[in-house]
């Protein structure tokens, strides 16, 4: 058999080659680009890769490749980045690096590589996360300035949050002209439905600068010729059958069926394919091989040798059969195994004790001799090895070291999960607290102050919970609890969360001045603002914070209570102008200080009031800038579905829901917290019933339903759309009483944050379903209601006009004018479904008094808009609204009645049988197909429509009026 089991070329990859030497040209030329290389493992990925950085090196370019290393369950943070910067300072040395830096940047780096020594700056924020970020893209862009440069990431399936959020940062600000190309690659059939990596690659699918390419499996054809070169020699048309049926194309198990010689006698499972190539070496290489496992995918020479505890002769002599076989490669100063799966297949051989032995000669290595591995993967590594070996003393005291060294590297999400292992193992090791220096009550603070860095709210609150439960001899450890707990409880929606920033306010001394008592005042005005009977409560916090702030010097507190403030100016004048102009002053003086908090607080609140005025444009795209800056933070999750929510809102309102729902469905992949996927839900729901899915509008509104805010501060944003969307899709279905049921709440409840916004929405909605019921009895309560309010910009004025000309409609009297307000009204503001609604209602008021040209004017421009925006059930009472009137519209004709309530047209035929009392036998004859099929349809409407039974589908088509003029 032919020793050799890799083929000295490259075997097809035409396409994916070209697509990664065309994003090399344009990144050359001045377009830096990215490419997202995907495939199953062992489809060939490294090799196409190590192919192209050849070709790239020959024309000049510098290539830096750090992979993602799966450690366990941990991955090691900025593992990728870590190693690239490793090796080009290799190539250039720590001075040439610094040399590429800032003045006086150097420090910063450390985080990443220790030869840069620790940082200057102690503060652990999402401020010093972006300055890091800005650090490494520097680099990157100043070193590209000399040569193209390309940064490799692979293995990206096993990321970490850190290493996901520095590449995001990096391909989302490739804007300048220099030569810098990024790939990063991952294996498909590691992506299940919730894996993290999903968000990231959805998010950067949406750049235009991103290519996303697709390596598949090898044709036929194509195995034959990997054959050919790997033997020299074509195989019988049998055997290549016979390989590619085994193989079903995949390069890596070509080449292990190829290097276990074919025939009839191939191994049974890929498992035993991949071990059979390992277990036909000498056994003291096998025995390395397994040592070798235990270490990840690459390992050290250095590291190996101690852990094997061969001599280095011995070891150099078992080595060559694995390096020789291509089972490991010679990776720098180490090695690596040339597939993961192998790998995998000889380290899952290993029986239970072998495991924890192994584990065991790791950790005694590495804690023997430090050197071996720089400090932050060391601490990470230690943590791994002494949990996987059951020994709760060193997992501990080794959890703790990898905290600080995750922290100091601003890796967060990997910081909370060190320290929470520190918190799992603490009742096992009586003398924790000595051993690390830190008590059980201290560990917990901390562990709530990653939780917060890392926007991880609900596990927060939890942890602060447990805390304050010890913290109850220490007031000032309290009030800090406190007012994080308040904070996140604020972002997540608990009821409760105002009393623990007031428990922090009374704990907190105020003299002498302090930071924290700036920060926690300031919070618990923000989030008092518009609250029942706390307007003077939150005033005198805010005057007291900013009093406070400028006595310490915190201008970031002064900025959080500027914006406050100007929401107090916004509902006494009514002045948006005022308001935007003070909040874009804030965001960049935030800018400027790198502080995040009040920058995306000032984002946030210019885009809401942008879109509560009517200025969608605007609005969507201030969000969007937003939802990039929250990437930057490392707050995507978090404050970045907000900002979602904000930038899908306009863009509804435009009439673009196929671009709000991509917005939304980005955010919810990125698994944002409850209250936020509630108000998510809700306007994907709103989507899906202006469409006419009811079933898909009704899953989101119970969802929705189920996570809301249900504190006050957030009841009417979040309660009241759902409401809405409750009692819209009653009424699609035919009950009004249901729906004016589901608005309950906006009916009864009163001077909410932004009451006036979120409620004559619902208000006008309440007034179509007294239309819809024939009974003016419930409209009393809405006109009361729309009375008390204080209508502010365009928006709203036209909402309160739509509900004056639909009140009218209810009442019987005449709406002509009114209507035709509302249409003006909406017309001003480029809302397309509101536009096509107000003029349907206007062609129906104008077609009852006669006017058949005025109604077909109308009807013809709603029609246009409601097929624009894909509204079918607008669209489908705009047509029997033109049958009624006798009116045509754009065709010449009045359209033929389409699905409606989500319906398919053939459902929609069985339902006007139905309504006219047809049983099953006799639609199968009108329709011509089978009564069993006629039932089916029957069947699938009665679930469509929410109905128990014939007779009420019946009732519900001649209450929607579906089939009038027919």
């Amino acid at each position: 058999m032919n020793a050799r089991t890799t083929s000295p070329v490259l075997v097809g990859r035409v396409r994916e080659s070209g697509e990664l030497d065309a994003a090399f040209r344009a990144a050359r030329e001045g377009s830096p680009s990215a490419v997202l290389l995907g495939g199953e493992a062992g489809v060939g990925k490294t090799r196409l890769i190590s192919e192209f950085g050849g070709r790239a090196r020959a024309e000049g370019a510098r290539l830096l490749v750090g992979g993602c290393l799966e450690l366990g369950t941990e991955g090691l943070p900025f593992a990728p980045f870590t190693a690239a910067m490793r090796g080009l300072v290799r190539d250039i040395g720590v001075d040439g690096v610094r040399g590429l830096l800032p003045a006086g940047a150097g420090g910063e780096l450390g985080r990443l590589l220790p030869d840069f020594g620790e940082s200057d700056g102690d503060a652990f924020t999402g401020e010093a996360r972006a300055r890091l970020f800005e650090l490494v893209l520097t680099l990157l862009e100043r070193l590209a300035a000399a040569g193209p440069v390309v940064l490799v990431v692979e293995d990206a399936h096993w990321a970490d949050r850190s290493t996901r959020d520095l590449l995001m940062f990096l391909v989302r600000n490739l804007g300048s002209a220099a030569p810098l190309l990024v790939i990063a690659t991952y294996r498909t059939d590691e992506l299940h439905r919730s894996h993290p990596l999903r968000p990231l690659l959805t998010g950067l699918d949406r750049l235009e600068r991103v290519r996303r390419v697709e390596v598949p499996r090898l044709g036929r054809d194509e195995v034959s010729d990997l054959v050919r070169e790997i033997l020299g020699e074509r195989w019988t048309a049998r055997d290549l059958d016979e390989v590619f049926a085994r193989s079903e194309g995949n390069p890596l198990f070509v080449e292990a069926l190829v290097g276990s010689g074919g025939g009839p006698d191939l191994p049974e499972s890929l498992r035993d394919l991949l071990l059979g190539a390992v277990q036909r070496l000498p056994e003291d290489t096998q025995e390395i091989l397994r040592v070798a496992s235990g270490g990840g995918a690459r390992i050290e020479h250095e590291l190996l040798a101690a852990v094997a505890g061969t001599d280095e002769r011995d070891l150099t002599r078992g080595l060559r059969p694995a390096v020789a076989s291509n089972i490991l490669v010679v990776d720098g100063d180490g090695y690596a195994f040339r597939h993961a799966l192998i790998r995998e297949a000889v380290h899952d051989d290993l029986l239970p004790g072998e495991l924890t032995r192994l584990h065991v000669r790791y950790a005694e290595a590495l804690e023997e001799r430090p050197g071996l591995m720089p400090d932050r993967q060391r601490a990470m590594t230690l943590a791994h090895h002494w949990h996987a070996a059951h020994d709760a003393v060193r997992a501990l005291t080794c959890a703790w070291l990898a905290v600080g060294e995750t922290r100091k590297a601003l890796a967060y999400a990997e910081a909370l999960r060190m320290a929470s292992r520190v918190l799992e193992l603490w009742d096992r090791v009586p003398d924790a607290e000595e051993r690390i220096g830190r008590s059980h009550a201290d560990v917990m603070e901390d562990a709530v102050m990653l939780a917060e860095l890392g926007g991880e709210g609900e596990a927060g609150v939890r942890l602060a919970t447990a805390a304050l439960a010890e913290a109850s001899g220490d007031p000032a450890r309290a009030a800090r609890l406190y007012e994080r707990r308040g904070r996140m409880g604020m972002r997540i929606g608990r009821d409760d969360a105002v009393d623990d920033l007031r428990a922090a306010a009374r704990i907190v001394p105020a003299d002498p001045p302090s930071r924290t008592r700036a920060r926690v005042l300031a919070t618990l005005a923000f989030h008092t603002v518009g609250l029942h009977g706390t307007v003077q409560e939150s005033r005198a916090a805010a005057d007291e914070a900013m009093a406070v702030a400028r006595a310490v010097g915190d201008v970031q507190v002064e900025l959080d209570v500027d914006i406050r403030k100007a929401w107090d100016e916004l509902f006494r004048d009514d002045d948006p102008e005022a308001f935007l102009l003070r909040a874009g002053r804030v965001a960049e003086r935030a800018e400027e200080i790198r502080a995040f908090e009040p920058l995306l607080r000032a984002l946030t609140n210019k885009a809401d009031v942008l879109e509560m005025y009517g200025r969608h444009r605007e609005a969507a795209d201030v969000a969007a800038l937003g939802i990039v800056k929250a990437e930057e933070y490392g707050v995507a999750r978090t404050t970045g579905t907000f900002l979602a929510f904000n930038t899908a809102e306009p863009l509804f309102s435009l009439g673009r829901w196929d671009e709000a729902l991509a917005v939304l469905g980005r955010a919810l992949a990125q698994d944002p917290p409850s209250v936020m996927r509630g108000c998510l839900k809700f306007l994907t729901g709103e989507v899906a019933a202006s469409r006419g899915d009811l079933g898909a509008a009704a899953r989101d509104a119970a969802e929705a339903r189920g996570v809301i805010g249900r504190g006050a501060a957030r009841r009417a944003q979040d309660l009241f759309p759902v409401c809405r969307l409750e009692a819209l899709i009653a009424l699609a279905r035919g009950r009004p009483a249901q729906a004016l049921e589901a608005l309950g709440p906006v009916l009864t409840d009163r001077g909410l944050p932004d009451d006036s916004r979120y409620a004559l929405p619902a208000l006008v909605t309440a007034a179509t379903a007294c239309a819809a019921l024939g009974d003016t009895a419930p409209l009393a309560a809405a006109r009361a209601r729309v009375d008390g309010l204080r209508v502010y910009g365009p928006v709203q004025e036209a909402h309160r006009l739509t509900f004056a000309a639909e009140a009218a409609r209810a009442e019987g009297a005449s709406c002509r004018d009114e209507w035709e307000a509302a249409a003006k009204a909406w017309d001003a503001l480029d809302e397309p479904h509101a536009i096509a609604f107000a003029l349907t209602r206007a062609a129906e008021a104008a077609a009852a008094d006669g006017d058949r040209d005025a109604a077909a004017a109308r009807l013809r421009r709603a029609a246009g808009l409601a097929d624009g925006l894909g509204a079918v059930p607008l669209r489908e009472k705009i047509d029997r609204l033109a049958r009624r009137a006798r009116v045509t519209l754009g065709d010449g004709t009045a359209r033929e009645p389409g699905p409606g309530l989500g319906l398919t047209r053939r459902e929609a035929e069985v339902l006007r049988l139905v309504a006219e009392g047809r049983t099953n036998r006799e639609i199968a004859e009108a329709l011509f197909i089978s009564a069993k099929t006629a039932s089916v349809h029957v069947s699938n409407i009665l679930g469509k429509l929410g109905v128990s039974g014939r007779g009420e589908a019946a009732a519900t088509a001649h209450r929607l009026h579906l089939f009038d003029g027919e």
